[in-house]
């Protein structure tokens, strides 16, 4: 009877199969002729679970809360299944009844479980998939080994990332891809630059996913040479410039300082996304081609494509950056009238208070931070305060100064500027004031600390908008 029910019960999960009742239905024939060990049954009945959003009420019980333990097979569908789920968090639940039951564990078993983890940032519950791995020799397998690679990549655990790539007698693309991923990811683009060149000299060429990886990392690093590297391995290759190798050149070339080679990268394109358009921007921006980078957020209007909030912080910053206050204006203020389809957000106003402060319209950026709808950041007031010192205007400076101090009570620099500020108006009472507050927070004086620190670390927050 099971051999003659087994196909027909297949053929309706895969075609007649198209509701919750349906599957019930077929649910009730599968308990009612003990076809739940049937393995040419499971992974049908699986995949209908999932695709009617069904694997927790339906799969889970039929298979795990039972009394018969399921095969191997079937307990690796169920991982497979939940890990590419909404519900990851059941994979390691099936992979747990299958050690509490004494059902086989494979290579294939693994890997799901294990992704399901890095999803889920389990880092303890993968450890202990980790030590069942190393005990049964799994380890060399590369499918486990890169596996267990991005578990620790994904929760930025890098050193156990480095130790399993170090114990893996096999890697492939793919392991390195992961590692370089992790380092980048982590901000960590030397190391991340490091794994990349150690891969070329063990003879491991890139694929289109190592590339993509490396380039921000070379973005993140300025390592211009690395990138120019890739572009030229991308063209012997032969390799198309689609929309995420193509945007990630021009982002290379943009933060590289190269931007000119990121337009012509950007033309031999044959599709752009709003990313790629934002990339070009924010790549003028940096350069400080302010007229440049307006011109191409008109052209990317024009041509059809709708800029996000990210385009509007890259062409505010352009406009900072080259001193358009009266077109920062007009961009801003078609932002708040709701042209673009979304309100500014606190870094869209920190880039107005940053273009007023520096074109010497303080009072107006004052203005804007005191009627904005969030609470200013502390890029916001440094903005200020460095607009303020550049025009002498002390009692601006004083507040935001004060403002500074409240929310980075910790940073001497604040502390050294308004005791600058206090002595150069002959306030000595008020410079024993600042000092007194210093020892009483345990902080003491930077040699390095002064204005000139707060500068550069306002210039830091500005670019950081764009990166």
């Amino acid at each position: 009877m099971s051999n003659y029910l087994a196909p027909r019960i297949i053929h309706l999960l895969n075609t007649r199969c198209k509701t919750r009742s349906h599957l019930h239905q077929i649910l009730a024939h599968i308990i009612l002729h003990n076809l739940r060990p049937d393995t040419t049954v499971a992974p049908h009945f699986i995949a209908a679970c999932h695709s009617l959003n069904l694997l927790s009420s339906a799969a889970f019980p039929l298979y795990i809360n039972n009394l018969r333990s399921p095969h191997t097979f079937v307990c690796n569908t169920l991982l497979k299944t939940f890990s590419h789920s909404g519900t990851p968090q059941k994979s390691p639940v099936v992979y747990s009844h299958m050690n509490r039951n004494a059902i086989p564990v494979n290579h294939y078993s693994f890997p799901f479980v294990l992704k399901a983890l890095a999803d889920l940032k389990l880092v303890e519950e993968g450890m202990s998939v980790h030590a069942q791995i190393t005990k049964l020799g799994f380890l060399a397998d590369v499918y486990v080994g890169n596996s267990l690679l991005n578990l620790y990549a994904a929760a930025g655990n890098m050193s156990l990332c480095g130790k399993v790539f170090d114990e893996m007698l096999m890697r492939d693309v793919v392991s390195w891809t992961i590692v370089i991923s992790g380092f980048k990811e982590a901000g960590r683009f030397d190391d991340s630059l490091i794994a990349f060149e150690r891969m070329k000299s063990e003879g491991v060429m890139p694929n289109q996913v190592t590339v993509v990886n490396t380039l921000a990392a070379c973005a993140g690093f300025g390592a211009l040479d690395i990138g120019v590297w890739i572009h030229e391995h991308v063209k012997m290759r032969g390799w198309d410039f689609d929309v995420i190798l193509g945007t990630s050149l021009i982002d290379m070339y943009g933060k590289c300082g190269r931007i000119e080679e990121g337009l012509r990268v950007f033309e031999a394109m044959k599709e752009k996304n709003v990313f790629t358009w934002n990339a070009v921007i924010k790549g003028l921006a940096l350069s400080e081609s302010g007229k440049e980078a307006i011109k191409w957020f008109y052209r990317m209007e024009d041509e059809g494509f709708q800029p996000d909030d990210v385009t509007l912080i890259a062409v505010l910053c352009a406009c900072v950056h080259s001193g358009l206050v009266h077109m920062g204006r007009q961009i801003f203020a078609s932002l708040v009238d709701g042209k673009y389809g979304f309100s500014p957000s606190v870094k869209h106003y920190g880039c107005m208070v940053d273009l007023l402060a520096r074109s010497k319209c303080v009072d107006e950026a004052l203005r804007m931070i005191e009627e904005m709808p969030f609470e200013p950041t502390v890029s916001i007031w440094g903005a200020l305060l460095a607009g303020c010192r550049a025009q002498g205007n002390s009692e601006l400076s004083e507040i935001a100064a004060w403002k500074l101090v409240e929310l980075e009570p910790h940073n001497c620099a604040y502390y050294v500027i308004l005791s600058n500020l206090y002595a150069e108006k002959g306030k000595w009472s008020d410079v024993e004031k600042v000092r007194k507050l210093m020892k009483d927070r345990g902080l003491e004086k930077d040699v390095g600390s002064s204005s000139s620190t707060v500068e550069i670390e306002d210039r830091k927050r500005s670019l950081e908008l764009v990166a």
